[in-house]
């Protein structure tokens, strides 16, 4: 297993704005790309945090894995990181891996296809990136390359209504709402499950809603709400195009990053969808 650690995705060279690309070898022919998003309420944890998750799923894939940094925000600076300046750095992230080479590795993913999978807070920075959000955060408007380069997007025990989120634990407000998106009496303006596809977006980008029984930080309600409104969006496609799982898993929050049921279901949602393509 090989590691080109605190690439920059940024010309700033912030080491907030880089990510770890893990990988076996240098293949025959590029294969897709997975990048993991990590979560931490929008204002903790680190790519190196994920480093066994990713040597795992390039094992068990064979596809290289990138696990990106991105900037976070602190409760403590009145200046701190907003949204959508997180999920703008993972979107700069994705413009960046359109055309990124390393000449010592030559061509090791098809920038053709990528597989992004979120968990928690990064869940609703990906679903905002990829939903027409553009009436509040027209910054997170992805250009065609990335849209038509994304084939799936796999979501476990996201945030994705966020005064949903406070009715059933209010403390989060003070702890990381308020940090991450200003205070505010409501929060409804960022609610994913109300924005609809990209106008531009193409139709066939797959979805997979994962949520555990064990999670008592983020409740099932959350996954519940994203999983009925990709099935309105999507309409006569949706049962190709969105598929869950809530059933299966037990475990915490974090733990299930761990978990050897989560690493089934990821990797082998994946393979199945590249040999079903």
């Amino acid at each position: 297993m090989s590691l080109q650690a605190d690439i920059p995705y940024d010309t700033t060279r912030d080491p907030y704005r880089t990510f770890d690309l893990y990988y076996s070898s240098k293949p025959d022919v590029p294969l897709p790309l997975i990048c993991f998003v990590h979560g931490g309420a929008w204002r903790s944890e680190d790519k190196t945090d994920h480093a066994v998750l990713a040597r795992e799923l390039v094992s068990r894939t064979k596809f290289p894995v990138a696990v990106p940094n991105y900037r976070l925000s602190k409760a403590s600076d009145a200046n701190s990181i907003r949204h959508p300046t997180h999920a703008h750095d993972i979107l700069q992230l994705l413009i960046f891996l359109m055309t990124w080479s390393d000449s010592s590795l030559g061509e090791l993913f098809d920038r053709s296809k990528i597989y992004l999978l979120g968990h928690s807070c990064s869940a609703h920075m990906l679903a905002s990136i990829f939903l027409d959000s553009s009436a509040i955060t027209p910054i997170l408007t992805p250009p065609p390359q990335v849209i038509n380069a994304v084939q799936a997007i796999v979501l476990s025990e996201g945030i994705y209504d966020i005064d949903l989120l406070l009715a059933r634990f209010p403390d989060y407000r003070d702890w990381f709402i308020a940090p991450a998106f200003g205070d505010k009496a409501s929060y409804a303006e960022f609610s994913v499950p109300r924005f609809s596809l990209r106008p531009e977006q193409k139709t066939d980008i797959r979805w997979f809603i994962i949520h555990s029984k064990g999670d008592k930080l983020v409740d099932l309600s959350q996954s519940e709400a994203m999983y009925a409104h990709l099935l309105r969006v999507y309409a006569e496609s949706a049962q190709s195009l969105v598929k869950r799982n809530v059933d299966e898993l037990v475990d915490e929050h974090d733990a299930v990053l761990r978990s050897e049921v989560y690493m089934n279901m990821v990797s082998g949602f994946i393979l199945q969808d590249i040999y079903k393509s």
